[in-house]
């Protein structure tokens, strides 16, 4: 096996595209966000505690691009959650095809260096959570 595996930037494209197209198989995705540790990957059941729920648009990207190093998707409108469902520490996110649909995609969550890049993630119960803006990178190279 490969130490260090790349793909072509046109292969990174449908990569991406492949995210949308399974993201946008519910009603409108969702972007919820948990406490805990984060499962092992998407295909594991979710054992942390939901902080929120962000809804997307009926597709979840607005458009697409070629950064150079990566396939992004840019995210389009973003429906904020206006009551928090818990008080946590956010450490994960979950993009799933709509409310208690399938999980497509997961990633960590932090202040910085993260695949969700948040201001915080000191969530509290009934405030709301919003995003203005949001990508998705699929690396290349």
């Amino acid at each position: 096996m490969a130490a260090a595996p790349f793909v072509t930037q046109a292969v990174a494209l449908v990569m991406l595209q492949a995210i949308e197209t399974a993201a946008n198989a519910g009603t409108a995705a969702v972007i919820e966000g948990y406490s805990g540790s984060v499962p092992a990957n998407a295909d594991a059941a979710e054992a942390g505690t939901l902080a929120f729920s962000l809804g997307c648009n009926a597709s979840i990207f607005s458009g697409t691009s070629d950064t150079g190093s990566a396939a992004r998707g840019t995210f389009a409108a973003i429906s904020s959650d206006t009551s928090a469902d818990n008080t946590v520490t956010l450490t994960h996110f979950r993009i799933k095809t709509q409310t208690g649909g399938t999980v497509v995609f997961q990633g960590n969550a932090a202040t910085s260096a993260a695949d969700m890049v948040i201001n915080t993630t000191s969530i509290t119960s009934g405030s709301t959570v919003s995003c203005s803006a949001a990508t998705l990178d699929v690396p290349e190279g």
